[in-house]
């Protein structure tokens, strides 16, 4: 498991309020993401990695989802500079823009395991009553 690092409250705060004021897109991913529901995996949701606060990690995996309104297209240098960073700690970093994961749900949850480093495919569900 990762480093576990101390945060000053300002940033604490800052990531609750996020929380409390999540986007539709994010509301939805979260929706599936949540409570170990997608393979099985814990997600956290806007959660302080050193300098930045990343919509969805799940630390057990290195895998960070960003999901981008209108205002990062143009902001892509930021973007970039931050992917670096996260991905010079180790992470897998995906990014998504909110129209995708609003339309297309499910295909954004498949592109997501596909790209899970070393996670084997889920098995299908039990087919008969028990």
């Amino acid at each position: 498991m990762g480093v576990v690092i101390k945060y000053p409250n300002s940033q604490k705060e800052f990531a609750k309020r996020l929380r409390r004021n999540m986007t539709d897109a994010e509301r939805r991913l979260w929706s599936k993401l949540r409570s170990k529901q997608f393979l099985g995996m814990k997600f956290r949701r806007q959660h302080p990695i050193g300098p930045f606060i990343v919509d969805f990690v799940c630390l057990e995996n290195n895998l960070v989802i960003e999901l981008d309104g209108g205002q990062h297209a143009l902001d892509v240098e930021n973007d970039k500079l931050r992917d670096d960073w996260l991905k010079n700690e180790g992470f897998t970093v995906l990014r998504y823009w909110n129209n995708e994961v609003l339309m297309e749900t499910s295909s954004v949850l498949e592109d997501i395991q596909r790209k899970i480093p070393d996670h084997p495919p889920p098995t299908p569900p039990l087919k008969g009553g028990g």
